[in-house]
């Protein structure tokens, strides 16, 4: 069985370097990889052991006039290896799954592992919401080559149980694993259905030190992309130690 990958998304915290750091020695662990903010990626870096570097994001340009942006390059330059690309976080604010694209082709160009994030907003009884999840996903990869596909990990965080969605609720292992069947056989038409069985899946979604093992166990993922338990060292170290066992 594949070792299973717990990624850590900071989102834009801790408020200080000195907490940053302070996180980054106690996460620093064999399977993780830490999604830091822009400005902690270089001190991270220096601390960590096991531990892989990952960013929350990136510009779909390598250099020129681009005020406050962040290339694919600048990051692995600083040795980010991994980056989230496509959280609802950031399609809230605009994000299109054309412009995902260009960030995805941007990320492997340089060498990096994008993870990117697809989801809906809610389950209607007809089932358009795998719909929704199947165009995120061919529009996302659209002009991917078959080459780079093994190193595009693909999160699936449904909106409605995220915990700053109102009225959320609770994910099951079941909804996890009903998408990551049909996440496989997406990337099966796109690439082929050897390389999809190669590509991972991880779930993000709140998920936490409570239910991760039964996300892990059942719900059909490589890894957990957890967001506010990767802010408290006992809890991710916890899923952590989960994934370990399984």
């Amino acid at each position: 069985m594949n070792k299973k990958i717990i990624i850590g998304n900071w989102k834009m915290n801790p408020t200080s370097l000195k907490e940053a750091v302070k996180l980054a020695k106690a996460s620093d662990k064999n399977g993780a990889v830490l999604c830091v903010p822009f400005l902690f990626l270089n001190e991270v870096k220096k601390v960590l052991k096991k531990a892989k570097l990952g960013a929350q994001d990136v510009f779909t340009e390598v250099s020129g006039t681009y005020t406050g942006e962040v290339s694919a390059e600048m990051l692995y330059s600083i040795g980010a290896r991994y980056v989230i690309i496509g959280h609802s976080e950031r399609r809230a604010i605009g994000e299109t799954n054309q412009l995902i694209n260009k960030k995805i082709k941007s990320a492997l160009s340089a060498g990096l592992s994008p993870i990117i994030c697809v989801g809906e907003k809610e389950r209607d009884e007809s089932h358009g919401y795998l719909n929704i999840v199947k165009s995120q996903i061919e529009e996302c990869l659209f002009g991917i080559s078959k080459n780079s596909a093994s190193k595009i990990i693909i999160a699936y965080e449904p909106v409605w149980a995220l915990s700053t969605t109102a009225n959320r609720h609770d994910a099951t292992s079941a909804d996890s694993q009903e998408m990551a069947i049909f996440i496989k056989k997406i990337l099966a038409d796109i690439f082929s259905p050897q390389i999809a069985h190669e590509m991972k899946i991880i779930y993000g979604g709140s998920v936490n030190e409570r239910d991760a093992e039964d996300f892990l166990k059942n719900g059909g993922v490589d890894g957990v992309l957890p967001g506010r338990a990767s802010l408290d060292p006992k809890k991710f170290q916890q899923i952590l130690k989960i994934a370990e066992n399984i």
